[in-house]
């Protein structure tokens, strides 16, 4: 099953699918919730019905909204790829490098991404597989993980290179406004068979960029939760952004980042496809 939103009758609402074409809006199943944690915490719900429907409707894929609204937090992970650490000119960490990345951030799947002067110069993308959690998740063992994920999403945790040197820290050159289109739907965890060998690819303007799989990883996902929640609980909704492999834009020599008017894809294998414009700031001099 996938979770998806999309404005339906004047309102931006949830919808519920399996094939990523077709949805059952939740309002018209009865059902009545505004924030992502809502929808995971009736899921049971939401599966009855949707069982049930019969009058599901087509939605283009450039007409969704991000499907996640008001997390808790937005973790994510530097470095988690050996040969992106080395594209990098840095070293793989032997414990996971977290950083946050703010809830302003989050994006449509399809939605123009805002760049250039005064945001940033030197704005890069990173095609990352997106873990959102459905349990209340404190001191979690990783064989014991899978119980605590809602599902999986295809994110692109844009960066402003230039605020991340400037700075010499990770969140703010994250998370300016629009810098997490996600999407394009919410995949529920049970239509993955694992999420340790799924490919991840991301192009500029048609050109490949990015190629990588998951089992790349120097810290996988059940390894990522576990040390996470060992310090703080988390919650359903939360979102932990995992890592980009090798291909960004600041791996080239010299380096090749983004300008207005260049557009973005990113995929994850078997969870679909985000595309995104990449426009000059209106406040640009």
């Amino acid at each position: 099953m996938k979770i998806a939103r999309a404005i339906l009758d004047g309102s931006a609402q949830f919808m519920a699918g399996r094939d990523g074409k077709n949805w059952a809006p939740l309002s018209r199943l009865g059902l009545q919730y505004s924030d992502t944690d809502e929808v995971i915490r009736n899921i049971e719900s939401v599966t009855t019905r949707l069982d049930a429907a019969t009058d599901l409707i087509p939605i283009a894929p450039e007409a969704l909204m991000s499907p996640v609204v008001r997390p808790g937090k937005i973790l994510a992970v530097g470095l988690n790829y050996i040969r992106h650490a080395e594209e990098t000119g840095a070293v793989a960490p032997d414990r996971p490098l977290i950083f946050a990345k703010y809830t302003n951030s989050l994006h449509s799947p399809y939605g123009d991404v805002v760049i250039g002067a005064p945001i940033t110069e030197q704005a890069d993308y990173e095609v990352e597989l997106a873990v959102i959690i459905g349990r209340e998740a404190k001191a979690v063992a990783e064989h014991e993980v899978d119980d605590y994920i809602f599902g999986y999403a295809v994110a692109n945790d844009v960066s402003a290179r230039d605020w991340q040197r400037s700075d010499g820290q990770f969140s703010r050159s994250k998370s300016a406004d629009t810098f997490c289109p996600i999407g394009p739907w919410i995949t529920v965890a049970g239509d993955i068979t694992s999420s340790s060998d799924l490919k991840l690819t991301s192009s500029v303007n048609g050109e490949p960029r990015q190629t990588g799989s998951t089992r790349e990883m120097v810290f996988g996902v059940a390894s990522l939760i576990s040390y996470l929640s060992t310090t703080i609980t988390l919650v359903p909704g939360d979102v932990i952004l995992t890592g980009t492999p090798p291909g960004v834009g600041l791996g080239f020599t010299p380096p090749r980042f983004l300008e207005p008017g260049d557009v973005v894809e990113c995929s994850v294998e078997g969870l679909g496809v985000i595309r995104n414009r990449f426009v000059a700031s209106p406040s640009a001099p």
